[in-house]
């Protein structure tokens, strides 16, 4: 069964999603829908750990996670979980990467449809040009949290 918190953050409202044993989707914007046991442990643990993130206490995370997609996908999401704290790499890098060097625009979708906003770092992916570019939460988000990465890189 679905269990569902949902917290404030930095950024907005947060919506945390489990299965009961690994978090299924983390997202930020509006908040649709109650809380479904909210005191669920694995709920309480991700919601204590992005509190963490959001203070500059914490780079990693410990939770158990799940982001089920296609094959390509879910390389991409390997890759994505590799990049630094405060770092950034490029869709071509991470196309490079899964060995399939033409597929910049499919990376994006990877990108697009990760469902473990922060904890899969897909804010860390930038335009080859420098730029920032795509971020389902918006590129604000995609700045501050750099910028906040960048903050306490090294710091921790």
């Amino acid at each position: 069964m679905k269990k569902i918190r949902h917290m404030e953050s930095l950024l907005g409202n947060v919506t945390i999603e489990a299965d009961g044993d690994y978090i299924t989707k983390i997202k930020v914007g509006e908040i649709k829908g109650d809380d479904i046991e909210p005191d669920c442990a694995i709920l309480l643990q991700c919601a204590y750990e992005l509190t963490e993130y959001f203070e500059g206490k914490r780079q990693y995370f410990t939770f158990k996670y799940k982001n089920i997609g296609t094959p390509f996908r879910e390389k991409v999401w390997s890759q994505l979980e590799k990049i630094p704290y405060g770092e950034t790499v490029t869709y071509k890098d991470i196309a490079k990467a899964v060995n399939n060097a033409n597929a910049v625009r499919a990376v994006g979708g990877a990108n697009h449809n990760n469902n473990l906003w922060i904890v899969v770092p897909c804010h860390r992916v930038i335009g080859s040009n420098g730029h920032l570019t795509g971020y389902g939460g918006g590129i604000w988000r995609k700045e501050w949290l750099l910028n906040h990465e960048k903050r306490f890189r090294g710091i921790i």
